[in-house]
C-alpha cells in the first residue's frame, strides 16, 4: 500500500505480472476512486469546456465520453482528462495528483454562466477491465451492456444501485467504469465479485495498471506528459482540434507548432539489446544524446523491456535503431509502431 493524492492505495495484491495478465484473459477490478470529478453546468458550460479543453465538446452527443487535453496559453499541457456530456450535466475525470490545481485552473476562468461543482469526494469509481468484463457486469446489471460503445455511457443500476456505466478504460482491454455513491462501495464491489467467480476476477493494484498503460502507449501525467511538453509532440494531435470555432487556451502556440513541426516525439521504444528500461534512461543514436526515457518497464505481455520517451524528430520513426543507457551500459532498441501489445480486446 502507498499513500498517493491523499488515498490509501494498492500497488499490487498477488504480484504485478499475475495482475497484468489476469486484466489481459479475463477480467479485474481496479478501485480507482482517487480520480478527480468534477461536473459543469450551466447555459454556457458547452462552450466554455471547448474554450478550455483541446478537442471539440460540441461533437458529443448525450452520453457520450471523449477524451481530451487542457493546456495552458504556450501550450504545455494542465492536465489529461475524459469529458463526458451527460443530460443535464458535463462530467470531467482528470488525474487525482491534478485534481487540486484543475479545480483552480477551471475556476480561475469559470464564467458567468457557468457552474463548477468538485464532486470526487461524493462519488466512488471502480474500473471492471478485461475481455470478460461484459459477461461479468450483466449478470448485475439493470441495462443491456452489449449496446454501449466504446467511449459511451449509461445510466443504470448495478446490485441495485444508481450510477452511471461507461465503457471506458486504461488497459487496452474491453472494460467498464462504474460511478456511484461512496457509501455503496461495499456492495458494488462485492456484487461484481461474486458476479465473477466464475471468470477468477481479482483485484487489480496500481503498478499492473502502469504496466497495462504502457503495453498501449497510453499516457501517464507526470512521466510522458506535463507542464513542459505540448499535445502535438506527445502525440496527442488526435484529440487536439486546432481549427474549432472560437479555439481553445493554447491554441495560438499549438498552431505554430504545428506548423513549424515538433523538434521532438513522443515514441515507443522496444528492447532489442536485453534490459529494463526507467524513467529518465537518456537515449542516443551512436555517440549522440538523442533524447530520455519517460516509462518504461518489463512488458508482462511480450516478455522484453519497452519504453516510451521523447526522441528528436529525425530518430521518431519506426524501425529507428537506438541505444538505451542503462546503468553505463548501452542496451539496443528500435522504435515501433504503437501500441507495443496488439491483441488487446480495446485497442
Amino acid at each position: 500500500m502507498v499513500e498517493f493524492a491523499g488515498y490509501d492505495m494498492p500497488v499490487q495484491f498477488k504480484g504485478i505480472i499475475p495482475e497484468h495478465n489476469r486484466v489481459r484473459t479475463t477480467v479485474g477490478v481496479f478501485d480507482v476512486s482517487h480520480m478527480g470529478r468534477i461536473e459543469v453546468r450551466g447555459s454556457g458550460a458547452a462552450g466554455w469546456l471547448n474554450r478550455m479543453t483541446t478537442n471539440d465538446v460540441t461533437a458529443l452527443d448525450t452520453n457520450q465520453a471523449q477524451y481530451s487535453v487542457m493546456c495552458y496559453p504556450d501550450g504545455g499541457i494542465v492536465d489529461d482528462l475524459v469529458v463526458y456530456r451527460l443530460e443535464d450535466r458535463w462530467l470531467l475525470v482528470v488525474n487525482g495528483a491534478n485534481n487540486d490545481k484543475d479545480t483552480a485552473w477551471l475556476e480561475q476562468h469559470l464564467e458567468a454562466d457557468v457552474q463548477l461543482d468538485n464532486v470526487t469526494a461524493e462519488m466512488a469509481q471502480l474500473a471492471v477491465q478485461g475481455p470478460k468484463s461484459e459477461p461479468v457486469l450483466e449478470k448485475v446489471s439493470s441495462v443491456d451492456l452489449a449496446p454501449i460503445g466504446f467511449y459511451w455511457a449509461a445510466p443504470g443500476e448495478v446490485a441495485g444501485v444508481r450510477m452511471l456505466i461507461s465503457r471506458t478504460g486504461y488497459t487496452g482491454e474491453d472494460g467498464f467504469e462504474l460511478y456511484f455513491p461512496p457509501e455503496a462501495g461495499d456492495k458494488v464491489w462485492d456484487a461484481v465479485f461474486e458476479a465473477g467467480a466464475g471468470f477468477d476476477i481479482e483485484p487489480i493494484g496500481l503498478g499492473a495498471r502502469d504496466t497495462l498503460r504502457m503495453e498501449m502507449k497510453y499516457a501517464l501525467y507526470g512521466n510522458d506528459i506535463d507542464k513542459t511538453t505540448n499535445p502535438i509532440e506527445a502525440g496527442l494531435s488526435f484529440v487536439t482540434a486546432l481549427d474549432k470555432q472560437g479555439g481553445f487556451i493554447g491554441c495560438d502556440a499549438l498552431r505554430r507548432v504545428r506548423e513549424d513541426k515538433p523538434k521532438r516525439r513522443l515514441v515507443c521504444l522496444q528492447m532489442t539489446g536485453g534490459g529494463i528500461p526507467r524513467p529518465h534512461y537518456r537515449i542516443f543514436a551512436g555517440d549522440d544524446e538523442a533524447g530520455e526515457v519517460t516509462s518504461g518497464t518489463m512488458s508482462p505481455s511480450l516478455g522484453t523491456g519497452i519504453a516510451i520517451g521523447y526522441v528528436r524528430r529525425k530518430h521518431a520513426k519506426a524501425g529507428t535503431e537506438l541505444e538505451i543507457d542503462i546503468r553505463g551500459t548501452k542496451a539496443a532498441a528500435v522504435v515501433v509502431k504503437p501500441p507495443f501489445y496488439k491483441d488487446g480486446s480495446r485497442k
